[in-house]
């Protein structure tokens, strides 16, 4: 009897123990009263930034948001924005409040197509009827009225918050909470989950399109060939030097191939998001190094007439993959926008190479210019100068 008590005791305690904690945690979402006295069915505090969503879905389609930041400061934006066909800040369709200096907000839609966006007014892939936003007590709430595309109820979401200079957003900060501020929401169940992870599968392709691509089109194939041009200059290297150079340019072939598909299988998940210089110079990459692959079937034997025309050829499409190749991998990078140190190590892997590149070259040409001449003493030698007593 004494165990049956303290048993109904424990099982009291533990229930007055969760409400108090669900009573805690609705008073920082649910029980928040707006200025404006609107009331939301549902409500849920987003893990990052210090930023809640609260909803009313509509059976029309349509649904009432809130989206509010916490202790936000003037001269400062804050956004909230719906991923329709993909996840992440590229492609988002976003909700932007900026507070001046002077304390007023403005509020307007901003389609994200790019990391280097100013979030400028434009319109989104939806309907957004009614917008704005107020601050109170350094709350900034964005109201708005979204129509939901397709009658769909469950999308990616993101939120962020960044300064505001001379009036025009700037560049949010690249903590930990601003890089996990994507989730999903399903503005029907009225759930949502949140976390870095979300969206995690595109941001790694994005990061293995970039790795393959750098090290591949960027790094291997001017490798490649540099080994053409100055380990031939050594006897002993013949033919090793060749082989070096086919590995090269052939491993680099392959794994640029594997960077371009992963880069058409982004491009497909993207829709209407297009890098056209990027793409352009890609496609132009995978035809030329495509072509150099064939003309190794066709290589002529180097005392065939027409062996000068394809080495001309052959040198003039390998120097312009090479050259495009550098130049698609900074656009790359730009798109990707990593930290600096990975652009600053891509930079520092081509100066390396150019430094070896100046010395090689004056080396070839010493050893060339010296082997001219004495193949020069040679054949006067041979012709009889010295060698028949004329001399």
């Amino acid at each position: 009897m004494n165990m049956f008590r303290l048993g109904k005791f424990l099982a009291i305690l533990f229930c007055i123990l969760v409400s108090n904690l669900t009573v805690s945690y609705g008073q920082s979402c649910n029980t928040y009263a707006f200025k404006s006295n609107a009331i939301y069915a549902t409500c849920v505090t987003l893990p990052v930034l210090n930023s809640h969503l609260h909803w009313n879905y509509n059976n029309n389609g349509t649904v009432d948001v809130a989206f509010r930041h916490t202790g936000s400061t003037t001269s400062q934006w804050v956004s909230w924005a719906l991923n329709v066909g993909g996840s992440g800040m590229i492609g988002a369709q976003a909700l932007v409040a900026i507070t001046h200096s002077n304390g007023s907000v403005v509020a307007h839609t901003s389609a994200v197509t790019s990391y280097q966006t100013s979030l400028q007014p434009s319109p989104l892939s939806f309907d957004v009827p009614a917008i704005r936003a107020e601050r109170v007590n350094g709350d900034v709430v964005i109201y708005a009225t979204l129509v939901l595309p397709r009658g769909v109820t469950s999308y990616n979401q993101v939120w962020q918050v960044g300064p505001v200079a001379s009036g025009v957003p700037n560049i949010h900060a690249m903590n930990p909470d601003n890089k996990n501020s994507v989730g999903r929401v399903d503005f029907s169940t009225g759930q949502a989950s949140a976390g870095g992870n979300v969206g995690g599968s595109r941001l790694h392709r994005r990061n293995t399109h970039g790795v393959l691509n750098a090290v591949s089109w960027g790094v291997l194939m001017p490798i490649g060939a540099m080994a053409a041009r100055y380990l031939k200059v050594f006897k002993a290297a013949n033919p090793a030097w060749f082989y070096i150079h086919v590995g090269c340019q052939t491993s680099a072939y392959i794994v640029g191939v594997a960077g371009w598909a992963t880069g058409l299988k982004l491009g497909s998940d993207s829709k209407g998001i297009r890098y056209d210089t990027h793409r352009n110079i890609g496609i132009t990459l995978f035809a030329l190094a495509t072509l150099q692959v064939f003309a190794l079937l066709l290589r002529p034997k180097p005392d065939n007439k027409y062996r000068f025309y394809w080495n001309i050829y052959h040198h003039s499409i390998g120097y312009t993959v090479i050259i495009l190749s550098i130049i698609n991998v900074y656009k790359g990078l730009d798109i990707l926008d990593p930290e600096k140190k990975w652009k600053n190590a891509y930079t520092g892997i081509l100066i390396a190479l150019g430094v070896i590149t100046v010395f090689s070259e004056a080396f070839t040409w010493f050893i060339v210019l010296k082997r001219k001449k004495e193949d020069k003493r040679t054949h006067a030698g041979t012709n009889g100068y010295g060698a028949n007593g004329l001399v």
